[in-house]
């Protein structure tokens, strides 16, 4: 069974196996339940894409044909 250690901050370093066994990955997020006998549960939080709605802003910039043409051109690009 693997095991960690946990620092003076708090924190503690999962594991490699059970990381790949969860499929875990530097970024995401955990979630933490407690259960009655003092034991917890650990489990990846996983979003709803619908919660990332707004988080990236367009870009006002309209480009045109001409503009992307030149730019692949002035890139070494054939067109």
């Amino acid at each position: 069974m693997p095991t960690a250690k946990l620092t003076t901050k708090g924190q503690v370093t999962i594991p490699k196996e059970i990381r790949e066994r969860m499929g875990l990955r530097a970024g995401d997020e955990l979630r933490f339940s407690l259960r009655d006998d003092g034991s917890a549960i650990v489990e990846p939080h996983k979003r709803d894409l619908r919660s990332l709605r707004g988080s990236v802003k367009p870009k006002d910039r309209q480009v045109s044909i001409e503009d992307m043409k030149d730019a692949v051109r002035s890139r070494g690009g054939e067109l």
